[in-house]
């Protein structure tokens, strides 16, 4: 089921609200619907997924029951690696046996295993858990606590990566206090946003975008068209993302729950370590809490504190996916943290202008790699966009210039839909007659269209 459907936001929606404000008042009815909503939406996509999903909340449930009685520090352990197991079976299995079998110049058959929708993010969400058990945090929960922590719907999928202590005590609090219109139609406007971000920036920039990566699959693309997939592609995926976290945020905030922010305008960063302070900043903190910090992080010398942020990146490259291309763009993006740290401990700086500009170059140019399904067509498309098949040119229709020309005021200079929605409107009608005209709007046109899958599903 997605966010941006007609079915999700005029049917599934309206009902699962509707249920879980009659019930406000009990806690335990309250959890229950939406734990059992959450399923469904889950299991919307395929059912087979779901005992998955069941299956590893209990086992991380009695794992953490199991150590809040023994006490014996390997329990821990022993759930982050089934967890670890279970993600490495489905997301990376034919991508080590392939890797392996080639090296070795041996011909292979994939398993072709089905990746199950969001595992990456629900997984990680119960090894930070354990994780945090292990270092001394003592918060033990009710099934149903941790029921809801892990399967609760908006952010189950893409996202925000939410940790155990900042959203099980809010499961407490009963949703129709003082504040029950003000999040309702805070989250209603968020969640408007992000849909518009969705369905009229990045629905509309991959009609540009996938084309010209397709076509460089197999011949070079000119200049022009190479800096329009490249660009297109830099613009698609932040809106994409960022309207999807803006949903669940939304989502979250129309059933009184708060959910973490997910991105902070990442296209004005003057610095590789500005960006990933600004870009998917829940992983951004995952990644240094539970990988680099380990690793000894900026404890130690200068070359290791390198290798520890590279090795980190690199990492978090291969959690967006099982393929290279994926770990050469996290090694990328960690060699150039290296340096920035590097540059910043000696006190060098750029004019804030030419420090964007550089930036930009490198995260656009990376983000070429991160799109491309394999090494030759990244190279033909950076090869492309410096030049090396001429410049030739691209023909845009009106959709796609409005897109790339409103996408790069909005991504560059714009306030962010988290700003706008929890910080510069007051809810009032006014503000409320055109977000419900619009939301109808963007319903409509859903229609008149298949729904694009978010491009993070795939991770």
């Amino acid at each position: 089921m997605l966010f941006n459907s007609q079915f999700f936001i005029v049917g599934f929606l309206p009902a699962v609200l509707a249920l879980y404000y009659a019930v406000a008042a009990n806690r335990t009815a309250r959890l229950s619907i939406l734990v059992a909503a959450s399923l469904g939406f889950y299991g919307w996509w395929d059912i087979r997924f779901v005992p998955l999903l069941m299956g590893l909340t209990v086992a991380n449930w009695l794992f953490a029951r199991w150590f809040g009685r023994a006490r014996l520090s390997w329990i821990p352990g022993l759930g982050v690696a089934l967890n670890l197991g279970v993600l490495g079976l489905f997301k990376y299995a034919d991508f080590l046996r392939g890797t392996t079998f080639d090296l070795a110049g041996t011909a292979w058959q994939p398993w072709h295993l089905i990746l199950p929708l969001g595992i990456s993010f629900f997984v990680f969400q119960k090894i930070s858990y354990l994780i945090d058990l292990r270092r001394g945090d003592r918060h033990l929960y009710g099934f149903l606590d941790f029921c809801m922590f892990v399967s609760f719907f908006p952010q189950l999928i893409a996202g925000p990566l939410v940790r155990h202590n900042e959203i099980i005590g809010q499961f407490k609090a009963n949703p129709r206090g003082p504040r029950m219109w003000e999040n309702l139609s805070r989250g209603f406007v968020l969640f408007a946003i992000g849909v518009g971000k969705k369905v009229l920036l990045a629905d509309t920039l991959a009609l540009l975008v996938d084309p010209l990566f397709a076509k460089a699959s197999g011949t070079p693309l000119s200049m022009a068209e190479a800096w329009a997939a490249a660009g297109g592609y830099t613009l698609q995926i932040y809106f994409d993302f960022s309207g999807y976290s803006d949903m669940a945020i939304g989502l979250g905030a129309m059933f009184g729950l708060r959910l973490p922010m997910n991105f902070d305008a990442p296209y004005r960063a003057i610095s590789v370590r500005d960006f990933w302070r600004r870009w998917h900043m829940t992983l951004s903190r995952f990644l240094r809490d539970y990988l680099y910090i380990p690793l000894g992080g900026s404890r130690c010398g200068p070359l290791r504190q390198a290798a520890n942020v590279v090795v980190t990146m690199l990492l978090g490259g291969l959690w967006h996916g099982a393929n290279w291309t994926f770990v050469a763009w996290g090694g990328l993006h960690g060699v150039a943290l290296a340096v920035n740290h590097v540059w910043a401990q000696r006190g060098l700086r750029l004019p804030a202008p030419i420090a964007w500009m550089l930036t930009m170059l490198f995260v656009v140019v990376c983000w070429v790699l991160f799109r491309a399904p394999d090494f030759a067509t990244a190279g033909r498309v950076v090869a492309s966009m410096f030049g090396g098949a001429g410049l030739g040119r691209v023909v845009l229709n009106t959709d796609a210039t409005r897109a790339l020309m409103i996408g790069a005021l909005v991504a560059i200079l714009g306030p962010t839909g988290h700003a706008i929605a929890t910080a510069r409107l007051r809810p009032t009608p006014w503000v409320a007659v055109p977000a419900g005209i619009g939301l109808a709007y963007l319903v409509l046109l859903i229609g008149g269209r298949l729904p694009n899958v978010f491009i993070y599903f795939q991770f």
